[in-house]
C-alpha cells in the first residue's frame, strides 16, 4: 500500500516538475493577494497585525483552489484515471497519493513563503513561526477537502464555479482555527489549541477525503 502511495506521489511530482508555470502560478497568486492588503490599508501597524491573520489564510485557501481542478483533469482527458481505477489496488490510495503530491506542490510552498508575507502586516516573531507552522498543518487539509470537490466535479462544464461552491464552506473550520491560532499567538495566548484541531482536520481529511473522493471518481468513469 505505501508503494502505491508513494509511485503516485512521484508520478504526480515529476508531471507538475514539467509545468512550472502552473507551480509559481499559485505562489505568485498567494504574494499577491497578500501584498495588496497593506498596500491598500495604509501603515498602521495595528489594524495590520488585526488583519494579517485572516489575510494570509485567506489567500492560502484561495490560492490553493486555482490547482485543484487539474488534480484528476488531465488523468481522465489522457485515460489514465481510467486504468488506475482498473488496477489491482484500491483507488482511494491512489487519491490519497495525489492529494500528498496536491500539498507538496501547492501547500507546502505557501508554508515557507507564508512568514515573510507575515513581515509585511508587522507580526512579532512568535506569530511567524504560528503562521509558518499553522499553514503547514492546515493546507494538507484544503488539499484533502478540495481533492473532493474535484471529484464531484470532474469532467463538468463550469465545473471551476461549481468546485468552489463546493470547498468553499468546507474551508470554513480551516480557516477559523488557523487564523485563531496567529490571533492568538499576537495575543500573547498559547495557540496548541488551535494548532491541535487543524491537525485534527488534517487527520480526518487525509483519513476520510481520498475515499469519498475515489467514490466520485468512479461515478465520473461511469
Amino acid at each position: 500500500m505505501l508503494r502505491v502511495v508513494t509511485h503516485v506521489i512521484g508520478r504526480d511530482l515529476r508531471l507538475a516538475l514539467r509545468r512550472p508555470a502552473d507551480v509559481c502560478s499559485v505562489l505568485f497568486f498567494f504574494i499577491l493577494v497578500a501584498s495588496l492588503f497593506p498596500l491598500g490599508v495604509g501603515p498602521e501597524t495595528e489594524l495590520l497585525r488585526r488583519l494579517a491573520p485572516g489575510v494570509i489564510w485567506v489567500g492560502a485557501l484561495l490560492a490553493t483552489m486555482l490547482s485543484l481542478p487539474r488534480m484528476f483533469a488531465e488523468d481522465f482527458h489522457d485515460g489514465a484515471l481510467e486504468q488506475l481505477a482498473l488496477a489491482p489496488y484500491p483507488l482511494g490510495l491512489v487519491v490519497l497519493g495525489k492529494t500528498l503530491a496536491h500539498w507538496l506542490v501547492s501547500g507546502l510552498p505557501l508554508a515557507l513563503v507564508a512568514p515573510l508575507l507575515g513581515l509585511q502586516f508587522d507580526l512579532p516573531p512568535e506569530a511567524l513561526a504560528t503562521l509558518a507552522f499553522a499553514v503547514l498543518i492546515g493546507t494538507p487539509a484544503l488539499s484533502g477537502i478540495g481533492a473532493i470537490g474535484a471529484a464531484l466535479t470532474l469532467g463538468l462544464r463550469g465545473g471551476g464555479v461549481l468546485l468552489s461552491l463546493l470547498v468553499l464552506p468546507l474551508y470554513i473550520p480551516v480557516l477559523v482555527f488557523g487564523a485563531g491560532a496567529v490571533d492568538a499567538s499576537i495575543g500573547g495566548m498559547n495557540p496548541a489549541a488551535h494548532l491541535f484541531l487543524l491537525a485534527a482536520l488534517t487527520i480526518g481529511g487525509l483519513a476520510f477525503a481520498p475515499w469519498a473522493a475515489a467514490a466520485a471518481l468512479r461515478i465520473a468513469l461511469e
